[in-house]
């Protein structure tokens, strides 16, 4: 039991009774009693009493006082010992870190991606050197009022300055109105044009979106379509191939075969190719392995894998199309690895094309079975949720076309075919063969209430090598489509919308001023004030953007200031991907395969484990026991091994240049831009050591 210490003397007790209450290593108090009525009644007692009874008073107030104070001091004492745990965290993660450096892909120029890094060091060194001289000239007496200056300690000695410095720093002043303010306020005016579009184009969309739920607009199939499917074996059931492409994913293969082989179609009418690129033999064998327990259990489903692995996914796929028995298909679904669909998948999706001759895909959305793991994947479900939601369908509604999202779609093998089939000239191929097929002047379908199970990457580098290829392969695509685009037998509309809206502004325009709006101008303007960035830009339309893109994912909103930081911290990855694509730069065809966990919804198990095929032994391949044996003690030595970060040059050089700036807003007095590029220097800081997302092992 506490301790507890009476201060005053035994007889009645007036005032605050005070217990003392001893713990390790703080202590706390607590009040045991209010102060009685005779307390209040002074007038009535004599001399004395008053005397004594302010006494004790203060002596209360005394112990009061020391007792919050102290228990402040512990309070304090706790924090600081919360920071510095978090930074002896922070410490041993950075130490065992490897630089980005280190994992650079041998189809990569490392001139080529130096040179972006570089530019940055000078940014970060010159902000450096000006902060120093700014705050030197501010404690000899320059005043900043933003953006104005106040020259009135300027001219103050027959010479017109006070001394050399003050001669030095009026010529820098001198020099930025007459030559740095004028072009960063023409570049900074270009990219708040730019940005004022690309908002009014979400804006648009959101509208779009908002009137397809209030009029509940959705693709319908035809009624005999859906007639036929409940009809039984007799009804529409046209044969279908089921694709799974993988490479040396031996964490998911398991779980996308056995939902592929479950969908509710008739056997004879489906058939399931698994192309499998691995060239790691101990996966070869298990999936193998996989395909002939399903084989036996009557599934129509094959196995194939290429001796010369050309083309990355497009070369997979092509060299699938290419087999005899493709000619009696008349659909394909693309499932990617992780894919999970639903066994009602293609009686939700093939009815839309009867009696729809001129559409060639039926694409459904995606969901996601680790959307809650961390902060990376809670973020990068706000931006897919809305890239589906709204983007995906106010297109698939309004204009019927999009971007094939490259898997959980259903092609018409005709439209493919017509098309050109699929090339392996970028790494976006679903794109390209979209754009092919728009040319030609086929539709597509988008079916936002058609779910299919995925995962987003955990982790920050496989979410960063992701969005490289994202948006470099639609650069690179956008240089080999433009003659064709300009010369296809469409409306002009359909070109503005392909050229303007497609690639132009949501593909280039969107990355170009998102990096160098926020991440170069926002911090030059901090040192040459002249030129303005006014507050709505920096603070108010960001945020009602953002507001428009977390609507899809409500349950997210707690989450849209770090979402607005982050989307302006992916603006460096996005948009050196975008000029390596633009100018056919060394990275721009680098193919790096998503790491997967592996997860699985438990529905998704539930169901896998009510239909279970029966294990047959017969012709399995030999010693696969002790292979699987093998791959399992290996993932058992993965677990064991220690994590470690990824360093990020780019980023940090980044977050210091922003938090430079901070500085230098500060002696100028602008609130928001202070505050802006302080969290957001604090955003690039966790970024750039690896502070988000999962470590890899």
């Amino acid at each position: 039991m506490a301790p507890s210490f009476d201060l005053w003397a035994k007889g009645s007790h007036k005032g605050t009774p005070v217990v003392v209450k001893m713990e390790n290593p703080n202590w706390s108090m607590f009040e045991l009693e209010g102060p009685s009525e005779d307390d209040f009644l002074i007038g009535n007692t004599p001399t004395g009493s008053r005397e004594k009874a302010r006494g004790k008073n203060a002596k209360q107030l005394t112990w009061v006082l020391l007792l919050k104070a102290h228990r402040a001091a512990g309070c304090l004492t706790s924090l600081g010992s919360a920071f510095v745990s978090l930074g002896s965290a922070v410490r041993r993660r950075v130490a065992s870190g490897r630089t980005d450096a280190d994992s650079t892909s041998s189809n990569e120029n490392k001139t080529v991606k130096t040179r972006f890094y570089n530019c940055i060091k000078v940014f970060l060194w010159l902000s450096l050197l000006l902060l120093g001289f700014e705050i030197a000239a501010y404690f000899k007496g320059w005043h900043f009022d933003a953006p104005k200056l106040q020259l009135q300690y300027v001219f103050t000695s027959p010479y017109g300055v006070r001394d050399v410095f003050d001669w030095v720093y009026t010529r820098w002043v001198l020099i930025r109105v007459e030559y740095l303010a004028p072009p960063l306020q023409f570049l900074s005016n270009f990219c708040i044009v730019l940005f004022l579009i690309q908002s009014l184009d979400r804006l648009i969309l959101c509208l779009g979106c908002f009137w397809i739920r209030l009029k509940k607009i959705k693709p319908i199939p035809k009624q005999d379509a859906v007639a036929d499917l409940e009809s039984g074996e007799n009804g529409f059931f046209p044969m279908v191939l089921v694709q799974i492409p993988m490479c040396n994913e031996k964490e998911v293969y398991q779980q996308s075969i056995g939902a592929v082989c479950n969908l509710d179609w008739p056997k004879s009418k489906i058939l399931i190719q698994i192309l499998d690129d691995s060239d790691d033999p101990t996966t070869q064998l298990l999936i193998k392995e996989e395909v002939h327990k399903w084989q036996q259990e009557g599934v129509n489903i094959v196995y194939r894998h290429r001796i010369i692995r050309d083309g990355y996914k497009a070369g997979n796929l092509k060299s699938a199309m290419g087999c005899s028995y493709v000619k009696d298909c008349e659909f394909v679904a693309i499932f990617d690895a992780d894919f999970q669909p639903t066994p009602d998948f293609l009686k939700r999706t093939v009815p839309h094309f009867k009696d729809n001759e001129d559409v060639g895909l039926v694409q459904a959305r995606w969901s996601f079975v680790n959307k809650d793991e961390n902060l990376l994947t809670r973020l990068q479900n706000i931006n897919l949720a809305f890239h589906f939601e709204v983007e995906q369908q106010v297109n698939g509604i309004f204009l019927n076309f999009f971007g094939f999202n490259g898997t959980a779609g259903v092609w018409r093998i005709k439209a493919l075919e017509e098309s050109g089939g699929w090339l392996e000239r970028t790494t976006v191929e679903d794109m390209d063969i979209a754009v092919r097929a728009h040319l030609k002047g086929w539709k597509f379908v988008f079916l936002n209430d058609v779910e299919c199970q995925c995962e987003v990457p955990e982790s920050y580098e496989a979410y960063r090598k992701q969005q490289h290829r994202w948006h470099s392969g639609p650069m690179q695509l956008f240089r080999l489509c433009l003659p064709d685009i300009i010369r296809a037998k469409i409306s002009v509309w359909k070109k503005f919308n392909l050229i303007f809206l497609f690639f132009l502004l949501r593909k280039l325009i969107l990355p170009f001023y998102s990096f160098t709006l926020f991440c170069i101008i926002l911090p030059m303007t901090m040192f040459v004030p002249e030129a303005e960035l006014p507050a709505w830009v920096v603070c108010y339309i960001p945020a009602t953007m953002s507001f428009l893109n977390i609507l899809p994912a409500p349950k997210s909103f707690p989450f849209i200031v770090p979402y607005l930081l982050f989307e302006n911290t992916m603006s460096v990855t996005k948009f050196n991907a975008m000029i390596s694509g633009l100018f056919q730069l060394g990275s721009a065809y680098e193919w790096v395969v998503t790491k997967k966990s592996g997860r699985s919804s438990e529905g998704d198990l539930v169901s896998l484990v009510e239909k279970k095929p029966k294990h047959h032994r017969v012709g399995s391949e030999p010693n696969l026991e002790e292979m699987k044996a093998d791959l399992q003690q290996e993932q058992e030595q993965k677990a064991r091994k220690k994590k470690h970060n990824r360093i990020y040059t780019k980023e940090l050089s980044l977050a210091f240049l922003l938090l430079t700036a901070s500085a230098r807003s500060l002696l100028s007095a602008q609130g928001i831009h202070f505050y802006f590029l302080l969290f957001q220097g604090i955003s690039f800081l966790l970024v750039g050591l690896d502070l988000i997302g999962e470590q890899v092992l």
